[in-house]
């Protein structure tokens, strides 16, 4: 039986229905061994799934006799078992792209019935704050992990407005995705334009350039503090999941209560440069806006004045080929980490300080740009999410 809960600017009322009564197809993912790897078939595993649309980077390959499970175009793929809560449900729509691929174990695949939901429409609703509560309702854990199951897709109530208002519902948000991608081509091609630049400035060739070791460029601040002691202070608080890898931004950063941070930590001030020594291939560097604490698997680099700008020193780290050099250095199996004595020796390329504050100045506008676009994406994910909720009320 359906159920009136929407109502329009006319007065008129959209009904719910089950999911499962729109449901055509659900399907899980399919596994392999290390030996079908390597083949011709392309398949999606978790990490490709991102909210709202799929990453192609690090996709597998597998043998075609382990190629069932087809994806068709504006098929659902859903991250079905993690043990991170916040995952399971993840989804995104299937594009022309993706097209043909398989998906891999701990992901289902939603085929819908278009003359009764549209898929658009439904993968717009799996990401409303609605959908996720219901699900985090519904979804039951195992030794730790928790598992999305066939009846917990099929009982979920959607609203269920004409299939003409579910295109119009489509395409008011589909243009807000629009200016997002540009938005985001935008951002990419700064970041382009700043490598660019730091290439060609500190390109010794023809120009007045010394060479230093890394080591000789900054001091490493080791001051530590156990936030514990100082309960009712807030801290900046910087763990390695804070930064953003190749992009030196900063993820999801929140002042923090003293009390809720149980372990040693490390100080570092206001132009600091932050290098995450843990798996540095991930390549997490971010100069300090602010004053704060920091993860001990980050190194605190402070800039030295009359050798380096701290900008073009938090630059120099993000550059690929210390990336690499630091990289190869790496000691640990499980976590492995940097080389401190390896690292400090690296060497690099540098002007005179007059000439770098020529280079900062140029980095400082691609930089400043950049955060224009920056605030641009806040925006429009504001507005997304805006019409979102005001879609699905």
């Amino acid at each position: 039986m359906m159920k009136l809960i929407k109502k329009t600017k006319n007065n008129m009322s959209y009904p719910t229905k089950k999911l499962g009564d729109c449901l055509a197809q659900f399907d899980r993912g399919i596994s392999w061994s290390r030996k079908d790897e390597d083949g011709a078939v392309a398949v999606l595993r978790i990490p490709n799934i991102e909210e709202g649309h799929i990453n192609l980077n690090d996709i597998k390959h597998i043998s075609v006799k382990n190629g069932n499970g087809e994806l068709y175009k504006n098929d659902i793929v859903m991250v079905a078992s993690n043990g991170n809560p916040d995952l399971v449900g993840r989804s995104a729509l299937v594009t022309e792209k993706e097209k043909g691929m398989r998906f891999a174990s701990f992901l289902i695949r939603l085929r819908l019935d278009n003359t009764k939901l549209l898929s658009q429409y439904a993968h717009l609703f799996l990401l409303t704050p609605t959908f996720k509560r219901e699900l985090r309702r519904k979804i039951a854990t195992t030794s730790g992990i928790y598992n999305l199951k066939k009846e917990h897709i099929e009982k979920i109530d959607i609203p269920l407005p004409p299939l003409q208002i579910q295109k119009q519902i489509v395409e008011r948000l589909d243009k807000i995705v629009t200016a997002q991608k540009l938005n985001e081509d935008l951002i990419q091609k700064s970041d382009e334009l700043f490598q660019s630049l730091l290439h060609k400035e500190l390109n010794p060739a023809g120009k007045k350039c010394g060479i230093k070791k890394l080591g000789e460029t900054f001091e490493r601040i080791t001051t530590p503090i156990l936030p514990v002691k100082y309960p009712n202070q807030e801290f900046n608080f910087i763990g390695l999941e804070n930064i953003e890898s190749n992009t030196g931004q900063i993820i999801s950063m929140k002042p923090t209560n003293g009390k809720l941070i149980k372990s040693t930590k490390t100080v570092f001030r206001k132009n600091d440069v932050l290098y995450g020594k843990l798996r540095p291939y991930l390549n997490k560097v971010w100069l300090a806006d602010d004053d704060g604490i920091c993860s001990t698997d980050i190194w605190v680099l402070r800039a030295k004045e009359n050798i380096i700008s701290p900008l073009l020193l938090s630059a120099i780290l993000r550059q690929s080929h210390i990336v690499m050099k630091s990289s190869a250095s790496m000691a640990g199996a499980n976590l492995p980490r940097a080389n401190k004595d390896v690292f400090d020796k690296i060497t690099i390329p540098l002007p005179p300080l007059e000439t770098q504050k020529q280079i900062v100045a140029k980095l400082s506008a691609v930089q400043d740009y950049k955060k224009q676009l920056l605030g641009q994406k806040s925006k429009l994910k504001e507005l997304f999410n805006s019409v979102l909720s005001k879609s699905f009320k």
